[in-house]
């Protein structure tokens, strides 16, 4: 549609009035919350970290070297990686694909059944077994996750009674609490997308390939998953989005060793005291992020509009 036309139809369904509010809004909104605190980031990271009474001195110039901090550290040395941080990165970055990955594959059944098998009020409890729990604040929910996998918790002791092991097993060392948390932590974010782009799907699609001798497997491989690929590529760019991203749960359900880039960039802005270097890590998180909303819009070939609808 052209924007012109959508802006005029958007003027004649709401008025001016309300049309002018939400505009201004949603502008404000954008600009105030999302733009100018990134500009000012970016700006913070091609700075030198300097003291307050140096700040717009003859000191005070533009650099790189808070990029490059990433990949060689305070030697500067190209010949010597940074390795602490950039295996930090990519275990955040690989951790997130696995975390999406794995909601996917979980919320793509729930949201078929609900938008095609359920109804009445079966459907209308399930979605409520869905929503209810996260009324629940995420930092409890992420205690409750480590009181859940630890040493004396439940799965512990149900493995232990069920002669399925003899001791208790560390799963916050061996992270699975953590990626058990955040992907609990974003399911709605996957199931709704896909859920909202397949009850549009026409049942007697679904019905024809049954009549034409289908498999369940084909049906959706052919059928189903075609037509809900904005559901999909919008849920996964969100959860991969946010688990990159995540902080809290980290922070509780992280073994020893599983130190977070968010935690990274968390203790450069805090305990290090260094705004600038915090500011490139997170913008160099940032483009990452961005990179791989670009590649599941490839992926999936779907555009930008389909993916915000």
């Amino acid at each position: 549609m052209n924007p012109i036309l959508g802006l005029k139809h958007f003027f004649d369904k709401n008025g001016i009035v309300i049309s002018l509010y939400l505009l201004g809004a949603v502008t404000l909104w954008m600009v105030v919350m999302i733009v100018l605190p990134q500009l000012f980031m970016l700006d913070f990271s091609f700075r030198f970290n300097l003291p307050p009474s140096k700040i717009g001195g003859p000191e005070d110039v533009y650099t790189t070297s808070n990029y490059t901090f990433l990949l060689y550290g305070s030697s500067g040395n190209p010949d010597a990686y940074n390795w602490i941080d950039l295996t930090v990165f990519f275990r955040t970055i690989l951790a997130a694909i696995c975390v999406t990955i794995f909601d996917l594959i979980l919320c793509y059944p729930i949201a078929f059944y609900l938008a095609q098998v359920a109804q009445g009020g079966f459907a209308r409890l399930m979605v409520l077994s869905l929503i209810i729990p996260f009324w629940v604040n995420e930092i409890l929910r992420a205690f409750a996750f480590r009181i859940l996998f630890g040493s004396s918790g439940i799965i512990n002791m149900a493995g232990m009674s069920l002669g399925l092991w003899d001791q208790p097993v560390d799963f916050i060392k061996a992270d699975v609490a953590l990626y058990a948390g955040l992907g609990y932590a974003y399911i709605l974010l996957m199931i709704f997308p896909i859920y909202n782009a397949i009850e549009s799907l026409d049942k007697n699609q679904l019905e024809a390939a049954r009549d034409l001798g289908a498999p369940w497997w084909r049906i959706h491989w052919r059928v189903v998953i075609p037509f809900a690929k904005p559901g999909l590529a919008s849920g996964s760019t969100m959860v991969f989005m946010l688990s990159a991203g995540a902080l809290a749960a980290p922070q509780i359900l992280g073994g020893p060793s599983s130190l977070w880039f968010t935690q990274i960039i968390y203790q450069w802005f805090n305990t290090g005291g260094n705004w600038p270097r915090g500011s490139a890590y997170a913008m160099i998180l940032l483009i990452v992020c961005v990179g791989f909303v670009l590649l599941m819009m490839r992926l999936f070939k779907v555009g930008l509009g389909e993916i915000g609808r």
